[in-house]
């Protein structure tokens, strides 16, 4: 017999045992299958915290079944740009149907990339090829490593199940905000670049795609390194900073939009304030606290965005003379800090044009800003809270300490940010405090500048899922518009990979 159970709580201190003893009750039978579907934290009561679960069991051994593709036949010579989340699951969905493809990655393996990000922010000198946007596993990999998503995409099951196998934690399969972190992140990633490479797929490194041929309205080869290679199929997975591929793309007559997205600062506060605040003074056995705010106090929105618990400020520029930061967490989240982007969304009004890479030039704009507020050398801007809010200039820092790694230099936001994005995150951050208590504490953190936080452009597809005019080229994942994170991402690279196929099978 197999049970599903729904609802069931225990509190913080109780394992999952309980669970197992529940089961054998319900089947009056030793529980031979047991498999937690759905994990979930319940703060909504401070007094009452608790995990929620959903639980599948039987009194019989299950195996879940295993799905099937249809090979093609024809050889396909098959290109994806790009070696983030899109690009590695395409890859993996393409080798299902029997396509062998070749992934070009502009940076380096993880491994050595990872070694690249340390250097840089121990000694400034950035590598344009290799660096927290630009290497195999993407800008993500960098990052929290979180897999929620706003969408219900029917890939998901199969996405979280893929991480598992090849090497996320387990509970990422069922819990209700699964994360990675940075650490298992490239672990994960050179996993996959194994099973790819273990399938008869390459991976080629340093590789970037110059250039796009297209013979009546048809892709007939591309470029690596300026080198001609035919094609069949283009995926083009490049990441939202990719500038000088959107610009050759544009410059090759590809229908390009302006998007719109989001820019502001980091924020800090203590990570044992967030807790204190979500949970209340029991949270020693619980998570490092999570918080995701909105505000609309002003006509423009403000939101948080990839917040990272018990996390770090990283520096992120791919681009000489510009600061750009992000947040990372390792995957036990034990860092003192809790950081999250604090942005105010930006579109056309704001970008000053109507070039489709507008957008573009507009974060570049914020970037060499902060740069110079930042006093040079990738040092990042920073400004209390409590004196961004009053207009005064900071001075020192208290309790909350910046981990920004290249350094910080005192400049009111005012110095790189437009007018319209401060005078939004002025009104937002008293806002949110009144749902989070302790978010507008004096003491906090603002480090600039957070400009990519998605792409600032999108190459426009058909139903088809191809570019626009452009047989065989299929626009995918964040970097061409149609994604927002790691779990999103790897969702459009199997849906780029199903449409590929269609035309073969």
């Amino acid at each position: 017999m197999k049970l599903t159970l729904r609802d069931i709580s225990l509190p913080p201190h109780k394992g999952e045992r309980a669970l197992l003893a529940l089961c054998e009750k319900k089947l009056r039978a030793p529980v031979k299958y047991f498999k937690i579907l759905k994990k979930s934290l319940d703060a909504r009561d401070k007094g009452d915290i608790k995990w929620v679960y959903t639980v599948e069991c039987a009194d019989e051994q299950i195996s879940d079944p295993v799905p099937t593709f249809p090979q093609v036949k024809k050889p396909v010579r098959a290109y994806i740009a790009g070696a983030g989340p899109a690009g590695l699951f395409a890859a993996l969905r393409l080798l299902d149907y029997g396509i062998k493809p070749t992934i070009i990655e502009r940076g380096r393996a993880v491994e050595e990339r990872a070694a690249d990000v340390a250097a840089f922010q121990k000694s400034g000198v950035l590598d344009p090829a290799s660096n927290v946007q630009f290497g195999e596993g993407g800008a993500g990999t960098f990052s929290d490593g979180k897999l929620t998503t706003q969408t219900n995409s029917p890939y998901r099951r199969d996405i979280l199940r893929a991480f598992v196998r090849f090497g996320a934690p387990a509970e990422v399969e069922y819990l209700g905000k699964p994360h990675i972190g940075s650490d298992n992140l490239q672990k994960v990633v050179a996993n996959m670049r194994g099973e790819i490479l273990a399938r008869g797929g390459q991976v080629r490194f340093l590789s970037q795609l110059t250039d796009v041929e297209v013979k009546g309205g048809k892709l007939a080869a591309i470029y690596v390194n300026g080198t001609r290679e035919e094609a069949d199929v283009l995926v083009l997975a490049v990441g939202h900073s990719a500038r000088d591929t959107f610009e050759m793309l544009l410059s090759r007559g590809f229908r390009m939009e302006q998007k719109a997205f989001a820019v502001g600062v980091r924020v800090e506060h203590l990570q044992r304030a967030v807790s204190a605040a979500q949970y209340g003074n029991g949270y020693a056995r619980l998570p490092a606290a999570d918080y995701k705010l909105v505000s609309h106090a002003s006509e423009r929105a403000v939101f948080t965005f990839c917040m990272c618990p018990g996390g770090v400020v990283i520096p992120s520029a791919s681009e000489e003379g510009g600061v750009v930061t992000n947040g990372m967490s390792n995957f036990l989240r034990e860092g003192q800090n809790a950081n999250s982007a604090l942005v105010a969304q930006v579109g056309r009004e704001d970008f000053g044009g109507d070039s489709p890479l507008a957008g573009v030039e507009f974060q570049r704009r914020l970037e060499r800003a902060a740069y110079l507020a930042g006093g040079g050398g990738y040092r990042a801007p920073a400004q209390l809270i409590g004196d961004f809010l009053i207009g005064r200039e900071s001075y020192y820092f208290g309790e909350v300490k910046p981990t920004y790694s290249r350094g910080t230099s005192f400049a009111p936001l005012e110095s790189y940010l437009p007018k319209g994005v401060v005078s939004a995150l002025r009104a937002a951050i008293p806002d949110m405090d009144r749902r989070l208590k302790g978010f507008a504490a004096y003491e906090g953190v603002l480090t600039g500048v957070e400009s990519r936080t998605s792409s600032p452009v999108r190459v426009v597809r058909g139903e088809d899922m191809q570019a626009a005019g452009r047989e065989g080229v299929y626009p995918c994942g964040e970097g061409c518009g149609y994604a927002g994170g790691i779990a999103s991402a790897a969702a459009d690279g199997f849906r780029i990979a199903d449409a590929v196929v269609r035309k073969y099978l």
